[in-house]
Parts: C-alpha cells; sequence; structure tokens
C-alpha cells in the first residue's frame, strides 16, 4: 500500500462542484492500493501515517507527528500512484488491486483512522475527484508498505 503524504495547510476535495472533504493543517494522503494488500497492510500504513514525523517543533525542527499535533488527515484514493512507467509511453497497472479490492481496503484505512484520529476526512473512491491543497513547506514523502508475501 502507497501513501504519498503532503503537510498541508488546508486540503479540499470536490465531486461535481461541490465540497465533499475538507481539512486545515495537517496531511493529505494519496493512497494506492497493490495486490496483495490486507488489512494489516492498511494498518500499518495507518500506523505511519499517524506516527510520521513531519511537523515542526519548538527549535522548528521536523520532529512532531501527526498525532501529536491533531492535525487534519485527508485520505485520497489514487490508483494511479501505482503506475508502471519503466518503459514505453503509457503506464500500466498490473500492480495495482482490483476494483473491488482495492475499495475494500481503502475503506478499512478510513474506517481505522477514523477510530484513531480527528479530524479524518475522505475523498470518495472511484470517483472525479479534484483535489485542491497548499502544501506547506513543501514536504511530500512516499510511504510504502510492501504487501505480505503469500
Amino acid at each position: 500500500m502507497i501513501g504519498l503524504l503532503q503537510r498541508v495547510t488546508h486540503a479540499e476535495v470536490h465531486i461535481a462542484g461541490e465540497s465533499v472533504a475538507a481539512i486545515g493543517e495537517g496531511l493529505l494522503v494519496l493512497v494506492g492500493v497493490e495486490r496483495g494488500d490486507d488489512a494489516a497492510t492498511a494498518g500499518r500504513l495507518l500506523e505511519r501515517l499517524l506516527g510520521y514525523r513531519v511537523f515542526a517543533d519548538a527549535a522548528g525542527r521536523m520532529n512532531r507527528s501527526l498525532a501529536d499535533t491533531g492535525g487534519g488527515l485527508l485520505l485520497v484514493p489514487q490508483f494511479t500512484l501505482l503506475a508502471d512507467t519503466r518503459k514505453g509511453s503509457r503506464p500500466g497497472f498490473s500492480g495495482g488491486a482490483d476494483a473491488a479490492e482495492a475499495q475494500s481496503r481503502f475503506a478499512e484505512l478510513e474506517a481505522a483512522a477514523r477510530s484513531r484520529h480527528s479530524p479524518v476526512a475522505a475523498g470518495v473512491f472511484g470517483a472525479d475527484m479534484q483535489v485542491s491543497l497548499c502544501n506547506d513547506g513543501p514536504v511530500t514523502f512516499w510511504l510504502q508498505v510492501p504487501p505480505r508475501e503469500p
């Protein structure tokens, strides 16, 4: 499971011109689900998202986590994170989970996040979303929790 996290001053998701999710300061996380990801993978990614130290402490060093700051968490499903771009001029997506599995894993991640943190907002799986944000820093990190081996 992949989480592309961005530290933001604010972020919002619109669908058909209507705001469906928004946060103030916190993390916007674009989420990609790989083949073989399961609830444990989603749980491990959530642990990393809540504990990853990307917010400044009193000395200005990135030493505080989302759990420390109580900032917002906006989860947005994005299958294009799984693109294989190693060759050719068109991305391949064979490493991604099928749509039903990916939707289930994203829902598990969102539910776990809501049970462990507040505020949490989320985009809509499969929807044509417009995401706006103000990246603070800019600070962007790629977190990947590999699927377990069968």
